[in-house]
């Protein structure tokens, strides 16, 4: 018994003298923080890939809303007036392939789900 508690010992006091303690600082050019908010803005003007996974009168659409952000919480649900129907389109994508992984998913759920593709710019 003496010699476990020896080894426990031994083993805190090697595990305490290897231990390192160190400070990090990290130095970074201003303009890093400026080509940040560029490339931000620059991403909330692409075009990207929505999933529509259902519409009708308001009060549908804000059933289906609940019952996707319930099914899938970690996509943004957002429910659009497309005159004369509401429609709940989820997620955000901005490669084709993340949002077909995404719509199959989704369409097991709801059959009737849609990937809609970005519109053209007409810049």
């Amino acid at each position: 018994m003496k010699t476990l508690y020896t080894i426990v010992l031994l083993a805190g006091l090697a595990q305490f003298g290897y231990s390192q303690g160190a400070k990090v600082n990290i130095q970074q050019d201003e303009k890093i923080d400026q080509l940040l908010e560029i490339y931000k803005s620059s991403l909330s003007h692409n075009e990207y890939y929505r999933i529509q996974v259902g519409f009708g009168d308001y009060a549908k659409a804000q059933k289906i809303k609940a019952n996707v952000e319930e099914d899938f919480p970690e996509l943004v649900s957002k429910i659009d007036f497309d005159s004369p129907t509401y429609r709940v389109r989820v997620g955000r994508f901005t490669s084709k392939l993340d949002a077909e992984r995404k719509f199959n998913e989704v369409r097991i759920k709801y059959p009737d789900a849609m990937l809609l593709k970005p519109k053209k710019s007409t810049k």
